[in-house]
């Protein structure tokens, strides 16, 4: 007997793998050479504006220049990651291949005049992007295209942060509230393991983060009293993450409420950021914020020290990242995110008494998965960046933040397929259509009874 008629389902599982593979070699590595293209110029725009602080005064003309790149060419790119999301839920009008140079390029613009945004929105629309454009040379059937899309998000996210496991999961988890597409599951760690290594091999290096905390598996007094401590730390990333999504969205509609010349929006919100930062009477806000050199600023890697962060931190970088975003700048919202909850994280720790880099490394993670809804993907991210000697604490502030963000998120095409508490509304719906019933239902409570 053959090996295909002793194991036929076997066999069609590996056939499917190796038809996967070489569909995904591809789309892969283009991800990943681009990830790293975007990588340097990120650093080199990062270091330039740091060099030459002058290049905030541009601000609003790249607000300007932004607006009307994505007018004159931008078709429905303006809606980003929420359309690559759209179209995995619903194909309609498809993704555009100018997504990748536009949010490359207002990206780029964006951090070397000093914009408070992030990199992982650019560099899943990219792979959106790209898988969707070599969707159309393969003409696969619909569900096959709906795969091939999450494993260029996948792709991006894994290749901009160098983790994959992350990456595999963020895409197949990100779409739905409460479900993982398992089906596309294999697909996406593939995607994301060559993007990786792909961008891993031209020389691209992530930051390295450190968490020297550690216990014991036994449980003790202890380690039961840090759980608390951890728990209640989650419920307060949780807020931090509903704070953030639910300020940028409020900004965004207020801004093309009030202000008519959509020129007007990114000026305004350029001298608000600028105005702030003056107000604070530094620049520590202004970019990615991952690092900075100089003496006694706040980042990332300085939350992960007694001392590296200050308790209104997280209070400028929210405020100022929901403004660049809200009023029209490009980037994503994940490295502010990750910056909001170290510094939290260490402010917490300093409160509380507990390990600052073990609470700033919780923070990074936990405002993360709080505002994105995904639990998963942030606590295999924290195993990834941080060891996973402290995966229990990963995971207890990750679960308790997502649960404590509410039915809301920095993604308004996110579908809610399982509730995480009772409420008034049924599944299936957007994050969008649910904020725009909890509005109307607002505004029928406050008209006055005749």
């Amino acid at each position: 007997m053959t090996f295909k008629k002793n194991f036929p389902g076997q066999a069609n599982i590996a056939l499917q793998l190796l038809h996967w593979t070489l569909l995904i070699i591809p789309v892969s590595v283009s991800i990943g050479l681009l990830v790293a293209f975007f990588l340097w110029l990120l650093d080199l725009a990062t270091v330039t504006r740091q060099q030459h602080i002058w290049l905030i005064l541009l601000l609003p003309f790249a607000g300007i220049l932004i607006t009307w790149l994505y007018s004159r060419w931008g078709k429905n790119s303006d809606a980003g990651n929420n359309l690559i999301m759209d179209e995995i839920h619903q194909p309609g009008g498809g993704i555009p291949a100018r997504l990748t140079p536009l949010i490359l390029f207002t990206t780029v613009l964006t951090h070397l005049t000093g914009g408070s945004a992030g990199r992982e929105g650019t560099a899943v629309q990219m792979g959106g992007s790209m898988a969707a454009l070599f969707s159309k040379w393969y003409q696969p059937n619909p569900q096959q295209k709906r795969t091939l899309l999450m494993c260029g998000m996948s792709a991006g996210f894994g290749a901009v942060f160098g983790t994959p496991v992350a990456g595999a999961i963020f895409a197949t988890e990100v779409l739905a509230i409460g479900r993982i597409k398992y089906d596309a599951l294999i697909p996406c760690f593939i995607a994301a393991v060559i993007a990786d290594i792909t961008c891993s091999l031209v020389g691209i290096h992530h930051t390295q983060y450190l968490i020297h905390f550690s216990t014991s598996n036994n449980y003790d007094l202890p380690k039961l009293l840090l759980l608390l401590k951890v728990i209640i730390a989650g419920v307060i990333f949780g807020v931090a993450g509903f704070l953030f999504a639910e300020l940028t969205h409020f900004i965004k509609d207020k801004s093309r409420q009030f202000i008519r010349n959509k020129y007007l929006i990114p000026v305004t919100g350029a001298l608000l950021v600028l105005g702030i930062s003056l107000l604070i009477g530094n620049f520590d806000y202004l970019g990615l914020g991952v690092s900075n050199p100089a003496p006694g600023s706040v980042s990332i890697q300085s939350a992960f020290f007694t001392g590296g962060a200050t308790h209104f931190s997280w209070v400028w970088k929210l405020l100022l990242t929901a403004i660049t975003i809200g009023m029209g700048f490009k980037g994503g919202e994940v490295t502010p995110l990750f910056f909001i909850g170290a510094t939290l994280g260490n402010s917490i720790a300093s409160i509380s008494g507990a390990p600052v880099d073990l609470f700033a490394g919780l923070g990074f993670i936990a405002v993360f998965a709080a505002a994105t809804n995904t639990p998963i993907a942030c606590t295999l991210m924290g195993a990834e960046l941080f060891g996973a000697g402290n995966i229990f604490y990963f995971a207890a502030a990750c679960f308790t933040a997502y649960y404590f963000s509410g039915h809301t998120g920095v993604y308004h095409a996110q579908r809610v397929a399982v509730t995480k508490f009772h409420h008034q509304f049924r599944i299936e719906r957007s994050l969008q259509q649910i904020r725009q019933l909890r509005q109307l239902r607002q505004k029928r409570q406050d008209r006055p009874k005749s």
